[in-house]
């Protein structure tokens, strides 16, 4: 069946398309690997919410364009928040709706992780219902890494998938996992070869399109009710923590030093 672009609206850094009762949302900033800047970040909730209350989708697909599924926090972003730290207050509290419209949507959804998920861009993978990657991709949470806390998800998600011990061991390092590593410890479904992604993602899909719609989101619902509960209880100490780590010199350090070894990077 064709893509059907009507009555979808555009949001930037994102592009959705429907073919029969599917409905795929796309990173599209191919560019710069996915990452999230201020305004993507700003109406990613807007797209998840349009997609949980859209009428004509029965079964959602995040994935992203080019190379990777998202890289995560953009550096210039990050260095325009540091010399505006308002601006992150902002950002903390849509890290939060993100989260929340990716547990409140009954749809199942489905990630389809091309290439690296890093940061929020993990989370939002790893917050989704059922997790195909490519066995190229890696999963990783480096908050530490420049300077910040994983709260706006992270912490969260990482545990109640592969228990407190391995979490904390990526967590606490930033270090990147491999999705066939991730996949046998249980913090992803399905790692495939990059050529056979779209196609495994395909057949999932219309299995759960085959099935008995209402069921199969109050199912997800009940399912999300202790989850829900765990991510109520901790993401505002989450989102604060990382609001203070932000306005630390630990930060602003950790940036400039990022965007120095790759001006070298480039140069060289």
């Amino acid at each position: 069946m064709g893509g059907d672009m009507s009555e979808l609206p555009g949001f930037h850094g994102l592009t959705l398309e429907r073919r029969g009762r599917l409905l795929t949302v796309t990173f599209n900033r191919p560019d710069v690997l996915n990452a999230i800047d201020r305004r993507l970040h700003a109406v990613l909730a807007d797209a998840l919410h349009f997609a949980a209350i859209d009428p004509a989708s029965d079964v959602i697909v995040l994935t992203g364009a080019g190379k990777a599924f998202s890289a995560g926090g953009d550096l210039d972003h990050m260095q325009e928040m540091i010399a505006d730290p308002s601006l992150f207050v902002a950002e903390a509290r849509d890290a939060k709706r993100i989260i929340f419209a990716l547990l409140d949507i009954e749809k199942p959804v489905v990630a389809k992780v091309n290439g690296h998920a890093v940061g929020l861009g993990a989370s939002i993978a790893l917050f989704s219902d059922v997790i195909f990657a490519a066995e190229t991709a890696k999963f990783g949470d480096p908050h530490v890494s420049v300077g910040l806390v994983a709260g706006d998800g992270g912490a969260i998600i990482w545990p109640q998938l592969i228990g407190f011990a391995k979490a904390k061991e990526y967590l606490l390092t930033g270090d990147p996992v491999r999705a066939p590593e991730a996949a046998a410890m249980g913090l992803i479904n399905h790692a495939v070869p990059a050529d056979e992604l779209d196609a495994a993602v395909a057949s999932f899909c219309d299995k759960l399109l085959a099935g008995r719609q209402q069921a199969i989101r109050w199912t997800k619902a009940v399912t999300n009710i202790e989850l829900r509960r765990i991510a109520t209880a901790a993401m505002d100490a989450g989102i604060a923590y990382e609001t203070a780590a932000q306005r630390m010199p630990d930060h602003a350090d950790a940036v400039a030093a990022l965007q120095a070894s790759i001006a070298k990077k480039t140069r060289d």
